[in-house]
């Protein structure tokens, strides 16, 4: 429980203004790093916001991990591990946009914080470079930490009876997907669109970011201007890496395709393997009755399936469109945990109500959906698998004990790293939290 009210704590950067003026104090220094009550107060505030209860020991608990993550950057910077200012810089890059799209765009955040991009980049740059240092001494310390199938055994085996977890359902879920494709006049309609809109952009007549909110159907960027800010080789489809590398600097690209649909670009900066641009994208938009068609060919498909006359895993090959999982006969894996099986409280809410009323083997009517390029297609599901709610035991959890049990181990280690250089580096605590008790002894031995 503790991981995780830890984890909540400081998976977010950008924390909210605290606007309520805290008389500040040192209430601990380690090496040369002071941690202040205001910091205490502004994670706190962080947990409140988040939902999380707040007691009488809250304060320890944050000031435990706030020390120890000071010492992780001492401890960096004594032993000269490298975090670059391109590094910082692309990380926060990184988590700018990730805010400016969830806050609404990079006006929205501007105004949020009453600074510009920059102001706000600047203000946060040594807080990012201090976790990427406390990150890489971390792996450092526990990076190359491995469990045994003795030790997972011997961790689960700890557990009184009475205190091994509960298991949720989960389930094993594949799916064939039909999804339309447009044909070549639809193609053309909406490349003449594109173009007129292009044409505008070049005569001065509409500007890039105003075109973009009027037209764009992409809705991680529409309403920011189509800026998507800084990205890496690799994290666009290749099709827009191909343009974003080759088209002159501040120019507005030719119409190219992608799975999206057509795009134009703009890319006003380069550097590396990063670029920094903007774009329009029109999708690919399939007629009311191409859907139709889908759908009658999977049932087509489905009665195939049924009648014995087609095996799923042949149907998939044949006739899905999905690439992702075309090679694994249909199978949707959940790319959080690497697993091939879902809890039942996890799952995407559109395959949930597709699977609940099958049984293991049932495959579903067709069920219509969106793809993650926003088109609109059909699909079948088939339920292959659904384990029943358990006890946690050794056959049918393993894989999740023994992340439980890595976890645990590398906790150990990074404790005793923590009482190790507790002694070789000076540690000073204010009074007020003597009685804390804290996960990691940062009382010096004798």
């Amino acid at each position: 429980m503790i991981k995780i009210f830890y984890t909540l704590i400081f998976s977010t950067l950008l924390l909210t203004g605290n606007s309520q003026k805290i008389i500040d104090q040192i209430v601990a220094v380690i090496g040369d790093k002071s941690i202040l009550l205001s910091d205490i107060e502004t994670q706190k505030l962080q947990a409140i916001q988040q939902g999380i209860s707040v007691t009488e020991e809250t304060n320890c608990m944050i000031l435990d991990e706030l020390m120890f993550q000071k010492l992780l950057i001492h401890q960096a910077e004594i032993d000269s591990l490298e975090v670059t200012e391109d590094m910082v810089k692309a990380e926060l890059e990184q988590r700018i946009q990730y805010f400016a799209a969830q806050i609404g765009g990079v006006n929205e955040l501007e105004e949020f914080y009453g600074k510009s991009i920059e102001e706000i980049k600047d203000e946060f740059y040594i807080q990012i470079e201090d976790r990427m240092k406390a990150q890489q001494m971390q792996q450092e310390i526990s990076g190359a930490t491995s469990v045994s199938p003795k030790e997972v055994k011997a961790f689960f085996n700890s557990f009184p009876e009475d205190s091994i977890p509960f298991i949720n359902s989960k389930v094993q879920v594949a799916h064939l997907v039909i999804e339309p494709s447009i044909n070549e006049e639809q193609k053309k309609s909406i490349k003449e669109k594109l173009n007129k809109i292009r044409d505008r952009i070049i005569k001065g007549e509409i500007s890039f970011s105003v075109a973009a909110e009027f037209y764009s159907c992409d809705p991680g960027t529409q309403a920011n201007g189509g800026d998507f800010g800084w990205v890496n080789r690799g994290d666009f489809v290749p099709e827009f890496d191909a343009v974003a590398f080759n088209i002159p600097l501040n120019t507005v690209s030719e119409i190219f395709e992608s799975p999206f649909g057509f795009h134009i670009t703009k890319i006003e900066k380069r550097r590396g393997e990063q670029y920094y641009g903007s774009h329009i994208l029109l999708c690919k938009q399939v007629s009311e009755a191409q859907l139709a068609k889908a759908k009658t060919n999977l049932d087509d498909i489905r009665n195939d399936i049924l009648s014995n006359n087609l095996s799923w895993e042949n149907a998939v090959k044949k006739h899905s469109t999905d690439d992702k999982t075309k090679g694994s006969n249909g199978i949707i894996f959940n790319e959080s945990s690497g697993s091939m099986f879902w809890d039942m409280q996890e799952i995407d809410k559109q395959v949930f109500l597709g699977i609940k009323n099958l049984k293991t083997g049932d495959i579903s009517q067709p069920i219509y959906m969106e793809t993650s390029g926003g088109d609109y297609a059909y699909r079948l599901l088939k339920l292959i698998a659904q384990t029943e709610p358990h006890k946690a035991n050794m056959n049918d959890d393993y894989q999740m004990i023994q992340g439980y049990a890595l976890s645990s181990k590398q906790f150990e280690d990074l404790a005793e790293w923590v009482n190790t250089k507790v002694n070789s580096t000076y540690i000073r605590l204010n009074d007020d939290y003597n009685q804390c008790s804290f996960n990691y002894n940062w009382v010096k031995k004798p």
